[in-house]
């Protein structure tokens, strides 16, 4: 004679195979490791600064001259020599030009690096992904992050964008070699249109890769975020006892409050007008009080051992207990302790207290 056990060894193996909970991805949000693309955020920022600039380039090109050229007018206009004053006057209005040239651009790239991140991640405050941690120290840790499998990844695809972008500025510069050439024949205004050109087509093709190389970056990022937020069977069996607590712990407060239920229920038979019985398998316990309820209600009630402790709590305290098997298990299985019997037992339910009363009487 053999015996075959079969024993499930995933449940002691530490590989983390199993998907992440609901409250693994909350802790791991809250620490700052949340799923996003910092490829999306470039290529998507790439276009439209360069959108922004295709759009206010002419004039910002034309505030930029008109400062240079007042510039060099009111210096040859005065003395020939240069005071502390005239040297904050330039700088002050170099400043006010530079914000109003450069504020339209950079507001363009921070609302939609904002935006782009919010699309991914959503609103997110923590400072737990820059807390100080003397692990970041140690070298051998450090060594080991230049070396990972990340930071692998992450050349790789360094070497692609730089590959990629290379050809689509190389094969549009070729097609623009004549041009270039003949730009020698153009004034300063058409040279200048003509390198904004090209530099924001050149900015838009390059963008039209970065957004290519995103997506799949995305897909990475993906596949990468729920590796690293796998859990093993027994992590996610520790986690169960932490949320909904042990077992076996639930399973004794329940024993307990059990316990004390049952204390109450046989402290309020005393206070009962009849018991109704089976007479062995049930017996419940009713009172009426008409300032209470306007109906009879259960005090206590109970099967078999149950049953027999509140009959022999009625005894000693001399409880009239009347013998009646199917209203005491319509009772039981339909009236709840506490609540009023049901309306259709009044009349059977008033018969049994009027003879109760009877005998008091």
């Amino acid at each position: 004679m053999s015996l075959d056990f079969k024993i499930n060894l995933q449940l002691f193996s530490e590989e983390k195979t199993e998907k992440a909970t609901p409250k693994r991805r909350r802790e791991a949000r809250e620490k700052g490791q949340v799923l996003q693309s910092r490829e999306i955020n470039s290529a998507i920022i790439l276009i439209f600064v360069f959108l922004a600039l295709k759009m206010f380039g002419y004039g910002i090109l034309n505030k930029t001259m008109a400062f240079t050229v007042n510039t060099i007018k009111d210096y040859a206009s005065g003395s020939g020599t240069i005071t502390m004053t005239e040297v904050s006057n330039i700088m002050l209005k170099s400043v006010v030009t530079l914000f109003i040239i450069v504020g339209p651009i950079a507001l363009v790239a921070l609302v939609v690096g904002v935006a782009t991140s919010y699309m991914q991640v959503g609103f997110l405050f923590t400072m737990k992904s820059i807390e100080f941690k003397l692990s970041k120290l140690n070298p051998i840790e450090g060594f080991k992050r230049l070396f990972s499998k990340r930071s692998i990844v992450e050349l790789i695809k360094s070497f692609i964008k730089i590959f990629l972008i290379g050809y689509v500025i190389y094969s549009y510069g070729i097609k623009q070699v004549v041009k270039i050439l003949n730009l020698m024949d153009n004034n300063v205004q058409g040279i200048t249109k003509y390198l904004g050109d090209t530099v924001t087509n050149v900015a838009f093709r390059a963008g039209g890769v970065l957004v290519v190389l995103a997506a799949f970056d995305y897909l990475y990022q993906w596949w990468d975020y729920e590796k690293n937020l796998k859990m093993s069977k027994q992590e996610i069996k520790e986690e169960f006892k932490q949320t909904d607590g042990n077992p076996q712990i639930k399973s004794k407060i329940k024993e307990k409050q059990r316990q004390i239920a049952m204390r109450r229920m046989m402290q309020d038979v005393p206070k009962a007008d009849v018991i109704i019985t089976n007479p062995t398998h049930y017996a419940v316990a009713l009172k009426y009080d008409k300032d209470l309820y306007d109906a009879p209600y259960v005090l206590a009630k109970g099967q078999d051992l149950v049953a027999q402790k509140i009959k022999d709590i009625a005894n000693d305290n001399s409880i009239p207990i009347v013998e009646d098997k199917p209203l005491a298990r319509t009772l039981h299985a339909t009236a709840d302790i506490g609540q009023v019997i049901p309306e259709e037992l009044y009349q059977t339910v008033a018969e049994v207290l009027a003879y109760v009363y009877s005998l008091k009487s």
